[in-house]
């Protein structure tokens, strides 16, 4: 429930942006990406221009800086090392094995930029409004929340990336027929991909409150823009990645190979770019 004073903002049951009156005048803002990334609340002055932000304790900028950095790295090696796999596929220049162990591991860094994602919004400090402040609680590994937005758009990422996990495991085997292909690799890789723009969508209602936006001096906004273009690539090279029951060849390999290797290096930017949104 809200204060009769607040204004919400947000899309369907998720509120992304609060704004309320402070009792020494001007207004706070609280939105759920700046809390959640840099542990602040927004202050307006009575004429409407900002004023230095108030910040979580330093436990809490901590913990977020850790994460943030963690997410940050995990997601442009990730992201490096799918776009090498993507290349080295097309060149032509290594084995199935050492291309299927080029996109593990590079599924391994994204399992760990996920679920640090995660983290970050299951110990995000949280809004009082008693005090017009943001107070910090134990430490968490685990939080169920599905009403937040933030928390369901890193659950869904992660688990778009254990989904990712199951298809870079079974590639791993061999003599596949075009059946056991579809069904053990390309449908987890589907998936897998389906969570990605599940869970980019989420994060872009987040950054715009419920409302399509063009935010081009928001770091925010870019790092998710980036990271959704990224799982709209990864989608079309899943979609063409189809093995054809009677050929036993993929329906268009290029695509395929420089869809992943595009979205890779999306992720890869997106990494870059969130390491910079922190506290």
């Amino acid at each position: 429930m809200h204060r009769p004073d607040e204004r919400a903002e947000g899309a369907g049951p998720f509120t992304t942006r609060l704004t309320w009156r402070l009792a020494e005048g001007g207004s706070a803002v609280w939105e759920s990406r700046l809390a959640r990334k840099r542990g602040a609340l927004r202050v307006r002055t009575e004429g409407g221009t900002e004023g230095p932000p108030r910040t979580a304790d330093d436990t809490a900028l901590h913990r977020l800086r850790i994460l943030n950095t963690v997410a940050a790295v995990a997601f442009t090696l990730g992201g490096t090392l799918f776009a090498l796999g993507a290349a080295v596929t097309e060149i032509g220049s290594a084995g199935a094995t050492a291309v299927a162990s080029i996109y593990f591991t590079g599924g391994l860094f994204f399992n760990t930029g996920g679920y640090a994602s995660l983290l970050q919004a299951v110990n995000a400090p949280r809004r009082s409004g008693e005090t017009d402040s943001l107070v910090t609680g134990g430490w968490r590994w685990w939080s169920y929340e599905p009403t937040r937005i933030d928390w369901l758009s890193t659950f869904v990422l992660f688990v778009g990336t254990l989904v990712f996990g199951v298809n870079l495991l079974d590639s791993f085997l061999q003599g596949l027929s075009a059946e056991q292909m579809n069904r053990l690799v390309w449908a987890p890789d589907m998936v897998g991909c389906a969570l990605f723009l599940i869970s980019g969508h989420l994060a872009l209602v987040e950054v715009c409150h419920g409302r399509p936006c063009l935010r081009s001096r928001s770091l925010g906004w870019w790092t998710v823009a980036v990271n959704q273009f990224g799982s709209v690539l990864f989608m079309a090279s899943a979609l063409a990645a189809f093995t054809r029951p009677e050929t036993g060849s993929l329906l268009n390999v290029d695509i395929a190979n420089w869809g992943t290797f595009a979205g890779a290096v999306c992720f890869s930017v997106g990494g870059v770019l969130q390491f910079f949104e922190r506290p």
